[in-house]
């Protein structure tokens, strides 16, 4: 009887044990899928100052507006426990410029796509740092509405840069805010450029491709986009505010061009779950 007693005890001891160890286990994948499933998307709209040089065209610097619109996600990925984060960025701008005797104007737009992946260094629980590596799509163009044989000149270049975040929670009277700055610094990258003053039917029509697409690196491409925001609520929705910085400048086949921006920009965050299909 005795025997028979402990045999039982021993088994629920044992079963007890061993739906505990699979309750935690299952706390902590139930924990780890939460956070890798709930997403941050931000949609924004803004207006600013450009300033926009293109020697293949124009020896002049054309100032004037520019309206640009964003779109960003960011999620923590499985990756080195859940240290690793994944954030897609598109951004879109136009803008209409002017020269210095304003006889003359541009229309310039490029588009921007970047993929990044940070590691995340929680300093507090309310401060970290992020820093990682982001990969850059770039495409666009300039065209002079005076010039004649050579009216446009394209922006087609592919980058790997450093990036970096720094993100602070923090209150103000029990108001939630929410600051980041952030800053993309390429150091390696693909650009194409035609000659200075090799026109475009050269390129297409007659095949004269030697040399168009060229290395780039800190040395001919020193451009850096920086990014401050701030998140906050306004009633059950949360709004950001955005003032962007960005450099884009190169100097390749004998050809300098810039663009600097900065833009001020306004828009609203959603936070949500992404929840398994019901197969899964």
């Amino acid at each position: 009887m005795l025997v028979t007693v402990g045999l039982l005890i021993a088994s629920a001891s044992s079963v007890w044990a061993q739906s505990t160890e699979e309750k935690a286990i299952l706390a902590l994948q139930t924990d780890s899928a939460t956070r890798t499933r709930f997403v941050t998307r931000a949609t924004m709209y803004g207006i600013g100052y450009t300033n926009v040089y293109d020697t293949y065209l124009s020896p002049q610097e054309y100032k004037g507006i520019e309206f640009r619109i964003s779109r960003e996600s960011i999620r923590m990925t499985n990756w080195l426990d859940g240290r690793i984060s994944r954030q897609t960025f598109f951004q879109g701008n136009i803008g209409y410029t002017h020269n210095r005797a304003d006889n003359n104007n541009t229309v310039s737009s490029l588009l921007n796509w970047n993929y990044a992946l940070h590691y995340n260094f929680p300093i507090t629980d309310n401060f970290k740092l992020l820093a990682g590596a982001a990969g850059e799509l770039n495409g666009g163009f300039v065209y002079n509405m005076r010039n004649g044989n050579n009216p446009a000149q394209a922006r087609a270049y592919i980058n790997l840069a450093a990036s970096g975040m720094a993100i602070w929670k923090l209150r103000i009277k029990n108001y939630p805010l929410t600051l980041r700055y952030q800053l993309n610094l390429p150091f390696m990258g693909l650009m194409f450029s035609p000659h200075y003053g090799q026109s475009y039917y050269e390129i297409f029509s007659l095949g004269h491709t030697g040399g168009i697409v060229n290395f780039t690196s800190l040395h001919n491409q020193p451009s850096l986009r920086q990014m401050l925001t701030v998140d906050l609520p306004v009633g059950r929705a949360k709004m950001r505010l955005a003032y962007v910085w960005d450099t884009q400048q190169a100097n390749v086949q004998s050809i300098k061009m810039h663009t600097y921006s900065h833009v001020f920009m306004i828009g609203f965050v959603k936070e949500f779950y992404q929840l398994r299909s019901k197969k899964r």
